[in-house]
């Protein structure tokens, strides 16, 4: 029997922040929407995220921008220094100029604040929101989609979404891909600033120091009050094969010849939990009839460019122009087909210089000095010109020229 059917809506599995954005962009777009969360309650974990302006045009469009930014922090520069000699490598001003160029600021904010955020968007826009329903199966039809539940529950809509996060049980189904190891172990959290030591304080910018098999991130959240250090590294104990591997001995060892002022953000560290990191293949498709993946269950990717997130809200925002370009009932085959086609190519590349990127930022013995050399010769022009492919992205619409009379 089917418990919930949504006649002409969608279902979206999963709650996290890629299934929020998905959730708002379809009912924004006319569409009556269900969120099903397979946890006892909504909620996030990690520390902070940096969100582009290919995002924030996203969430200012959706009038969310002023509460991110409330929530958050507006960074000076993303800086990037060298781990062992602390010299700086080069520096991209998010400024007037930046702000000019792509239109919204980049903003830094804790994952749980940005989920709070579109969690509550999704009350108030009328998604439904249940939680402990684990979905184990979907099944197509000619006119809509069937999800079994663990259970027997079973809902029943004219599309589902599938936004299950890297572990994906409905990727499996699609794809049938296995999660690709990178070898690197992060360790991440929060401190507050007062318990920074005081020549550290001084964290305008998000900060990266790029050392050789690892790197730092380290820019404040929450209104300035509190520092969040990301600590990413290689593991010797992966590379020996080992199943567990990543302890707090190899994040130390890690970075123990790096500056001083590296070694003791290390030592202000979270050190209670470690995640090992992945990614997947960049995928030919993601979905088929009326099912499709979005987020990370659609393209997972390695943290080194920052646009997990930003992407889940592309992905978003093109189901919700898509579905909006619609007139009345949804063709939802054909809004699946032209929306892999749109997101897939932009997805991959991403995915695809992330990994490059993190080859870059962890450059060892003469490419580290390459690496500092060809960095330390561009200049903010050459910067913005090489990061517009990211920001400006495929749904960005140039300022047009001021008409003089």
């Amino acid at each position: 029997m089917i418990e919930c059917d949504l006649d002409n809506g969608v279902l979206v599995v999963g709650g996290g922040i890629g299934g929020l954005a998905a959730a708002l962009g379809l009912v924004r777009a006319g569409r009556k929407v269900v969120v099903v969360e397979q946890a006892g309650e909504f909620g996030e974990i990690g520390a902070g995220l940096q969100l582009g302006p290919n995002a924030t045009r996203i969430l200012d469009s959706w009038g969310l921008l002023d509460q991110v930014r409330a929530a958050g922090v507006a960074p000076n520069n993303i800086a990037m220094r060298d781990a062992i000699s602390g010299a700086e490598i080069a520096r991209l001003p998010l400024g007037a100029e930046f702000r000019t160029r792509y239109r919204t600021p980049y903003v830094v904010i804790h994952r749980t604040d940005l989920h709070a955020i579109l969690l509550e968007a999704c009350r108030r826009a009328g998604v439904e929101l249940l939680t402990d329903v684990r979905i184990e199966r979907v099944d197509t039809t000619d006119s809509g989609t069937v999800a079994q539940a663990a259970g027997g529950r079973t809902f029943a809509a004219a599309a589902t979404i599938g936004a299950d996060g890297l572990h994906s049980v409905l990727r499996q189904a699609i794809v049938g891909d296995e999660l690709q190891p990178s070898g690197y172990v992060a360790y991440r959290g929060t401190v507050p600033v007062d318990e920074v030591p005081p020549g550290d304080r001084e964290l305008d910018d998000v900060l990266v120091w790029a050392g050789p098999g690892c790197h730092l991130v380290q820019y404040r959240l929450r209104s300035g009050e509190v520092l969040n250090q990301v600590a990413v590294f290689e593991s010797p104990g992966f590379l020996r094969g080992e199943a567990e591997f990543g302890g707090v001995d190899e994040l130390d060892a890690a970075f123990a010849q790096c500056h001083p002022q590296v070694r003791a953000a290390i030592a202000h560290i979270g050190k209670q939990r470690r995640w090992p990191l992945y990614d997947r293949l960049p995928a030919e498709d993601w979905g088929h009839d009326r099912l499709v993946l979005t987020g990370d269950a659609a393209h997972p990717m390695l943290q080194y460019l920052a646009q997990g997130c930003c992407q889940a809200l592309e992905d978003a925002n093109t189901l919700e122009t898509l579905v909006r370009d619609g007139a009345g009932d949804i063709e939802w085959p054909e809004v699946i087909r032209r929306f892999t086609v749109a997101r897939i190519p932009r997805t991959a590349e991403v995915q695809t210089k992330a990994r490059m990127f993190g080859e870059i930022c962890h450059a060892r013995g003469v490419h580290r000095d390459v690496r500092n050399a060809l960095l330390n010769r561009l200049d903010t022009a050459d910067l913005y010109d090489h990061a517009d492919w990211i920001y400006r992205g495929p749904l960005f619409e140039p300022v047009p020229e001021p008409v003089h009379s």
